[in-house]
């Protein structure tokens, strides 16, 4: 089990008080997975989340035609999975070790009961957890914008010019 000072190290954790980070501990276990480990398959249910400590991970999720599309590359110090909060408590995305990870793994129906005793408790990790999803939001959206952009648009031109006393004016 982490420890609430081996927590404190994690930037994302930087909103939870000690109290906090001491109740988010008991929840955690440490983990490994080897390279090539599929840690979330999209579509099933979400159990857990995890802090990655090392290694890496990629996000992906499933496209019609194209298969599986990676959206985001997380790492040390990055939040896995939130899914557990939200009916119907499925993943949205796949998760697969592009590396060895070493991580923390939270069990979603301890976090959960623990809220649940602690509101207080709960409110910070619900904000901290929608911070990494909001970030995670943000980074789709730029890949996303990345793989579907019209080669043939540039994003680099400014503005339209229209030329005035043109056209019978």
């Amino acid at each position: 089990m982490p420890t609430s000072d081996e927590l404190s190290a994690f930037a994302r954790l930087d909103r939870l008080s000690r109290r906090d980070l001491s109740t988010l501990a008991q929840a955690g276990r440490y983990v490994s997975f080897p390279a090539g480990h599929r840690i979330i398959v999209e579509g099933q249910v979400a159990q857990r989340c995890w802090l990655i400590r090392d290694g890496q991970i990629l996000l992906d999720a499933q496209v019609p035609g194209q298969g599986e599309v990676v959206v985001q590359t997380l790492g040390s110090g990055d939040l896995l999975g939130w899914s557990w909060l939200v009916p119907p408590y499925r993943w949205h995305f796949g998760a697969v070790t592009t590396e060895p990870v070493d991580a923390v793994e939270f069990d979603a129906e301890t976090l959960a009961e623990f809220a649940a005793a602690d509101p207080r408790f709960g409110h910070a990790l619900t904000l901290t957890l929608f911070e990494a999803l909001l970030d995670r939001l943000q980074a789709t959206r730029a890949r996303l914008l990345d793989l579907y952009r019209n080669p043939a648009e540039t994003c680099t031109a400014g503005p339209p010019r229209i030329a005035v006393g043109r056209g019978g004016r």
